[in-house]
Parts: C-alpha cells; structure tokens; sequence
C-alpha cells in the first residue's frame, strides 16, 4: 500500500534551516511527480515546490523561490526539501504529495490534483 512518510520538522528562529524528508513506499518517485505543499492553521493548503519524474524539471511558488530547495535519491526512493533563511510565514504544517499520474500538469498547484499524501510534519518558526 502507498505511504508516504514526511519527517525533519521541528522549531527554528527566524533565518535558520531545517530539511524536510519524504519517505515514499510501494510508489517509486521516478515515475511520479512529487510535490511539497503546506497549510498554516486557518488558510488554505498552498503548493511549495515539486520535481517531475521525466527529467527532473523544478518549480518553486514565489513566496519561497531562492530560499527552498527540493532534490530527490531515487536510490532511497526519498524526497527532500531543505529550507533556509525561514521566516515566521513559513510556519505551518508541511505535506509530501504524489499526483494521479494523469492529470493537468499545468495546475501541479492544485491540492486536488494529487492522490497521495503523507500525514505531514510540523514546521514552527519563532519570531
């Protein structure tokens, strides 16, 4: 059965870094698009970052362009996302995501787009 399985959030000051790690099982992160998306209590779940499968072409949402970093190791089947120079808009609880493998890939920012989802990892950033 697909999990996926995020981890490496925690508490940081503004300005610090924290790596997030997305484990995936019965799912190989070569033939999927795998996506970071977030959601701060009271708003909705918005796109981070993703990495297609062909090719392994990158996009990154404006708000974190320059400061996020997603990478993959197809030999340990994981998805990364390491986070630098945090600011206390960043915090919120951060979810790995795998699409349906058809799909509008021009819409990757839309939630409902994708099929599996890890039960998301806490990050906090402290003012």
């Amino acid at each position: 059965q697909v999990q996926l399985v995020e981890s490496g959030g925690g508490l940081v000051q503004t300005g610090g870094s924290l790596r997030l790690s997305c484990a995936a099982s019965d799912l190989s992160i070569s033939n999927y698009d795998m996506a970071w998306f977030r959601q701060a209590p009271g708003k909705e779940r918005e796109f981070v970052a993703i990495i297609r499968w062909t090719g392994g072409r990158i996009f990154y949402a404006d708000s974190v362009k320059g400061r996020f970093t997603i990478s993959r190791d197809t030999g340990k089947n994981t998805v990364y996302l390491q986070m630098n120079l945090l600011k206390p808009a960043d915090a919120a609880v951060y979810y790995c995501a795998a699409p349906r493998q058809y799909y509008a890939t021009s819409y990757y920012w839309v939630p409902n787009n994708y099929n599996y989802w890890g039960l998301g990892t806490q990050v906090t950033v402290s003012s």
